[in-house]
């Protein structure tokens, strides 16, 4: 859920040719936290309701504006600044041979460009 409907409102919101890559991966990142938070805070909010005490629908709303409160917040922060700069560095170290190759290919239509318009 979270990340298709993520990628669709960064796409409405920034043009993925113009914006810079990690600008575009933030905003995706962002959408996903701001939409699986409290997805999955009402569904924790539901499963870990107390039943026994019987049901009130203002119960169940407090109890889930507290869960998305509580974590919003660790989920906001942990996923951009430790999740996403881990993961583009591990991708980055598994995937350098390929980096590099495109950057070479990069290089060599740039030459070509500028030799042709000579």
């Amino acid at each position: 859920m979270g990340s298709p409907c993520s990628f669709k409102l960064a796409t409405k919101v920034f043009d993925m040719k113009k914006t810079h890559p990690v600008i575009f991966e933030t905003t995706i990142i962002c959408t996903t936290v701001a939409l699986m938070c409290p997805a999955m805070s009402l569904i924790a909010a539901i499963i870990y309701y107390p039943y026994y005490e019987g049901f009130n629908i203002l119960t169940l709303i407090t109890s889930w504006l507290k869960l998305v409160c509580l974590n919003f917040p660790f989920a906001f922060f942990t996923q951009l600044f430790f999740i996403q700069p881990l993961i583009r560095t591990i991708f980055k170290f598994l995937f350098r041979k390929d980096i590099e190759n495109r950057k070479k290919e990069a290089n060599e239509g740039k030459k070509e460009l500028t030799f042709s318009e000579n």
